[in-house]
């Protein structure tokens, strides 16, 4: 079970890239949407974010245990998650890249987010174990998703 809670903390590893782990795991999360499209768009994205929701607060709070640090750098399924819910928000697309703005406007929105942790983000982490760990990104998430949704509206593309 520990390798298990390792492997969904980390994302398959990408939270042991050794410069901006949390970010490595929100790219992780845009390479999956990138390869993904169209199945992993919009509603499909709200659904893979809640489906995983459940394991990634056990591997995280696995991942503190293991790692005896309170949100280990390395876990980075709440990344993920958060990056997901603010994708979910991109218009289904042909193939290719022809919507790049988009998802790269996703990936910096959210992780300004997940940095600055405006009100009541930062206080989420105050929750215990894991559900600290992965509540307050996938909050990040549905700000980044209601910026990103409101750019779109304004025909920022």
């Amino acid at each position: 079970m520990r390798r298990l809670a390792i492997v969904i903390g980390t994302f398959f590893g990408a939270g042991f890239f050794p410069v901006g782990p949390g970010t490595a795991g929100s790219i992780a999360m845009v390479a999956l949407y990138l390869l993904c499209r169209p199945a992993l768009s919009g509603w499909w994205l709200i659904a893979f974010a809640a489906a995983i929701y459940g394991p990634a607060v056990w591997a995280a709070g696995e991942c503190e245990r293991i790692y005896q640090r309170t949100d280990p750098g390395c876990v980075v399924i709440d990344e993920v998650i958060g990056q997901a819910v603010t994708l979910s928000v991109i218009p289904a697309a042909g193939r290719g890249f022809g919507d790049w703005k988009m998802w790269l406007a996703g990936l910096i929105i959210f992780r300004g987010f997940d940095i600055v942790k405006p009100f009541p983000i930062r206080r989420l982490e105050r929750l215990p174990g894991g559900w600290g760990i992965v509540t307050d990104d996938a909050l990040a998430g549905v700000y980044g998703a209601a910026l990103l949704y409101a750019a779109l509206r304004l025909g920022l593309r």
